[in-house]
């Protein structure tokens, strides 16, 4: 067995983006995306990706090139995190809640190739190129706007547009085959950037090896079963939407999509798509006490809610679970590929008084099984 070759069949590198692939094949009736009166099927969602990606290549994006994007859960947000590494490329998910000089900082140590902006962003994005059009490094990247998918704005003839390169994309058969192979499963898949609270944003590389672990592990830590539906109030830039990017492909789920969170939106949502996992930090706790809410406490089961950061108080657990929501704290880091504890429930724990189970309830649990 010491001179057993590596080859394929015991060697294949490990990426997330083949649980794009699998989706199609294993769940091709199956909603893959729900944004508004937009509405994907995950074959649809495969070939819009494979479309982008080709598109991308078209522009002379290689391998290690970064593509930036400054967008809201919108279902570009959600494709670009597929189709950006199948061009071997470095998806840069930016923080909308950031300034324009914060991320002009990040622009110039990430040196994009393609800066993707929602047009909701527009004013935001002309700061931003206005204070790179000062910088020494001569940062040269091509701006791409992406725009509603059901009210598209009519745009110049020199204006790049989302939706017009997933429409002029050509993916051969050969060059699909080439997207879903990685050639190092340590390659970069992801550059995120931290909030920049203490200093200037950091840069943080993760890899497909780790995106690929750490999406199953979220899996496993949340007991995530099968055709999940999972509501979007967790901002995709935040670790990847703690992986959850790709976790939901691996299990064939649907994404509801939503660009703002407020009370009215993910009740709304809730009701109207039969929500059944959502992720949130404790602050979104206090949107959904806000306002009046829905009785979600006659559905067949809870929604699944998994919350991370500073340990929410248990009064504040209790009142929301109340609303019919259960509860798991988890915690983790940019840096630690989203999630790395899980406070994972156990049987017996059901059996202990309301207040014991709440104080467990927000402990930040032990390591996560690919962590551990």
């Amino acid at each position: 067995m010491d001179n057993l070759a590596l080859c394929d069949a015991n060697n294949f590198p490990l990426t997330p983006i083949t649980f794009l692939k699998r989706a199609a094949e294993c769940y091709p009736y199956r909603t893959s995306i729900i944004y508004g009166q937009t509405r994907f099927t995950w074959p649809q969602t495969y070939d819009r990706c494979c479309r982008l990606t080709a598109s991308l290549l078209s522009l002379n994006i290689r391998k290690n090139d970064v593509v930036s994007v400054l967008a809201p859960n919108i279902p570009a947000m959600y494709e670009m995190h597929f189709a950006v590494p199948m061009a071997g490329a470095v998806l840069n998910p930016l923080n909308t809640r950031l300034d324009a000089k914060s991320i002009t900082t990040i622009l110039r140590h990430a040196q994009p190739k393609i800066f993707c902006i929602d047009r909701s962003f527009e004013t935001l994005s002309q700061e931003i190129l206005h204070l790179l059009s000062f910088d020494d490094s001569k940062l040269n990247m091509l701006v791409i706007f992406i725009d509603e998918t059901d009210f598209p704005k009519t745009i110049s003839s020199s204006e790049l547009n989302y939706e017009s390169l997933i429409r002029r994309g050509e993916p051969t058969s050969s060059m699909v085959a080439h997207m879903f192979r990685v050639q190092n499963e340590h390659d970069p898949i992801s550059l995120n950037y931290t909030s920049g609270t203490t200093a200037d944003p950091k840069g943080v590389v993760i890899s497909h090896r780790g995106a690929y672990l750490s999406s199953l592990g979220a899996i496993m830590g949340w007991e995530m079963g099968t055709c999940p539906v999972y509501l979007w109030t967790l901002p995709m830039f935040h670790c990847n939407g703690w992986t959850f990017t790709w976790s939901v492909a691996a299990r064939g789920g649907t994404n509801v999509c939503i660009r703002h969170v407020t009370t009215s939106e993910i009740f709304k949502n809730i009701q109207m798509h039969g929500v059944t996992h959502m992720c949130c930090v404790p602050t979104v706790f206090n949107i959904l006490l806000q306002g009046k809410p829905l009785d979600l406490l006659n559905r067949s089961g809870p929604v699944e809610m998994l919350t991370g950061g500073s340990s929410p108080p248990s009064a504040l657990v209790k009142k929301v679970q109340r609303l019919g929501f259960h509860v798991i704290h988890a915690y983790g880091l940019t840096e630690a590929t989203g999630p790395a504890l899980f406070c994972e429930w156990q049987d017996e724990w059901n059996r202990l008084p309301e207040n014991q189970q709440l104080k467990l309830k927000a402990r930040q649990g032990g390591g996560n099984v690919n962590s551990s």
